[in-house]
């Protein structure tokens, strides 16, 4: 599996609110380091910790897969597409 069907595979619902969590806490690290104001070197250098943290924290959730789910998908796939050659007017 690459890197784009990982990403695009579903992701199991914990890591979702891990992703979540991470995105806001890069949000938040992002308008503390470019607040307008001047503000003490300590808070400046958390909030960069912290958007390296909620950056790493969203792209390994991303990245997870759920792997019933993942079945499930490609098992609605193929009976769509077995489906689609059916003919609809109940005549065989």
């Amino acid at each position: 599996m690459n890197v784009v069907e990982r990403t695009k595979s579903p992701t199991p619902k914990f890591f979702r609110v891990l992703r979540s969590i991470g995105l806001a806490l890069l949000a938040l690290s992002g308008s503390v380091i470019a607040a307008p104001v001047v503000l003490p070197t300590v808070v400046v250098s958390v909030a960069g910790y912290l958007a390296v943290a909620g950056g790493v924290l969203s792209a390994v959730s991303q990245m997870t897969v759920d792997d019933a789910a993942k079945e499930e998908e490609e098992l609605i796939n193929r009976m769509r597409k077995d489906n689609q050659n059916l003919p609809r007017d109940g005549i065989k």
